[in-house]
């Protein structure tokens, strides 16, 4: 597959709950490669995630992304950047966009991301726990669906890996409860922790890999794999083309 044309707009990866900047290493490598254009992961490590654990707490998080974002937007052509987020990382990219006030923070994220790319996220959260659920519902309150479109272009990409089943096999069996608590059904299909009703969210382009699991360790190759990473690279960098 040939690279996507440079169009000087950088891109900015957020990682997912618990995860660290160095995770994200050979995704931002491949995207180096296919979009020749600067990438940048937002330097974050696993306990700085578990110290965000109330609303309040999140402007720890979204101000490293607005520093990295401003970063690379000031060497953008364009003045925008791209922005991918992996799991609860997509969720809090959503938030970043709002021009509005939060909790005494205005990022202006709407001016400096032209496109948000979700991988897995949990853009649906039935669980009450602190982390996952709470965020998830505050952006459904707030920041519904696809919020800022069309100035914004939203991609979500979810993996199809394994279908839980109550009385499956173990892995079918351990699916079946991760899926029952995000979303309430655990006959669903998902990636191997986010079921396909959470990840894809209204008004955005659905990409659906199909073989795809959540993260390294889930079953199969991840989003962030060599042979995933073109497969919804391509399809997010149609949608810029067809949505200038």
């Amino acid at each position: 597959m040939t690279n996507s044309p440079a169009i000087g707009q950088p891109v900015v990866i957020l990682g997912g709950f618990l995860s660290s900047d160095r995770f994200y290493t050979g995704l931002r490598e491949r995207l180096v490669q296919l979009s020749s254009e600067s990438v940048r992961v937002v330097p974050l490590r696993r306990y700085e995630w578990v110290a965000a654990a109330t609303p309040p707490s999140w402007v720890y998080l979204l101000d490293k992304l607005d520093q990295t974002v401003r970063r690379a937007a000031a060497v953008s052509v364009t003045g925008q950047v791209t922005l991918v987020g992996h799991s609860a990382g997509g969720v809090l990219a959503r938030l970043y966009l709002s021009p509005e006030s939060f909790f005494g923070r205005v990022y202006g994220g709407l001016e400096r991301v032209k496109q948000v790319i979700t991988l897995g996220s949990p853009h649906h959260n039935a669980r009450r726990w602190i982390h996952g659920g709470m965020m998830s519902r505050w952006m459904d309150r707030h920041v519904p669906g696809a919020y800022f479109a069309p100035k914004v272009q939203y991609a979500t990409v979810a993996g199809k890996l394994v279908r839980g089943d109550r009385r499956g096999s173990p892995r079918e069996r351990q699916v079946y409860h991760f899926y029952r608590q995000i979303a309430g059904d655990g006959n669903a299909w998902g990636d191997g922790l986010v079921p396909l009703s959470s990840q894809l969210l209204d008004g955005a382009r659905q990409i659906v890999l199909d073989g795809v699991s959540h993260f390294t360790g889930f079953g199969g190759p991840w989003y962030g794999s060599p042979e995933v990473i073109p497969r919804w690279w391509q399809a997010c960098m149609e949608q810029r083309a067809d949505q200038p």
